[in-house]
């Protein structure tokens, strides 16, 4: 696997999302679309957590809000953008690990304490999320894997039927840098859980280690800083 700023941050968005869903019994921290189902569920059956997945959806979209509001004002200044959206994330992954390991384990995660961390680690998701629609649409997205998947498995059969020559090259290129986004992303979800079940809570720390990785891509983010939608 190569090392690049998507994937990363790929690898990221499998990771909080496993870590938040077992920490917090069952909140979806990157792809917050889950939540509505899950809500749904303890809502009928009683369980615990509706109200951090209540939450967490308007925690996202004005997350989303203040980062866009934010990158207009860098970007007016002349600020690199992205590498300021992404220490601001990595600051909200230091307090996520920070708060897992004080306040941890959380046995009703719509308690102040485990809200406190889930929506702490929706908005670092949700920060995540801006960047890459400004500065890193050209990438398969790095928390939602079901329309890469669709395409990887369009794209091989494509390659099994047989492709003319003046597009073969490109649905081959599409398909590898799809194909390493859908496994970086259950790579971070199977690391998560493995870390989970061996030490707990302490396993948050692996995001804002994850956080530094990338701001260790200079020149990958100094390029994306470029591209503005």
């Amino acid at each position: 696997m190569r090392w690049t700023l998507p994937t990363i941050q790929t690898l990221t968005g499998g990771f909080a999302d496993t870590s938040g869903y077992l920490a917090l019994k069952g909140l979806f921290t990157s792809h917050v679309t889950g939540n509505f189902v899950t809500l749904g569920s303890a809502l009928v059956y009683g369980g615990s957590g509706a109200l951090a997945k209540a939450l967490a959806l308007p925690v996202f979209c004005l997350a989303v809000l203040l980062s866009r509001l934010a990158a207009q004002r860098l970007k007016a200044g002349g600020h690199p953008v992205l590498r300021r959206l992404l220490q601001v994330q990595l600051l909200l992954l230091i307090l996520a690990a920070t708060l897992a390991a004080w306040l941890g384990p959380f046995e009703d995660p719509d308690a102040g304490s485990g809200l406190a961390l889930g929506m702490v680690l929706v908005a670092a998701m949700a920060m995540q999320n801006a960047a890459h629609r400004a500065h890193l649409a050209h990438t398969p997205p790095s928390t939602v894997m079901t329309g890469t998947t669709t395409q990887v498995m369009l794209d091989l059969g494509d390659m099994l039927h047989g492709l003319r020559p003046e597009v073969a090259a490109a649905t081959r290129a599409r398909f590898r840098r799809m194909t390493l986004s859908v496994a970086a992303f259950a790579g971070g979800c199977a690391l998560a859980a493995l870390l989970y079940a061996l030490f707990g809570k302490w396993c948050f720390w692996v995001l804002p280690a994850l956080g530094l990785a990338t701001l260790m891509m200079r020149g990958e983010i100094s390029d994306a800083d470029t591209r503005h939608l």
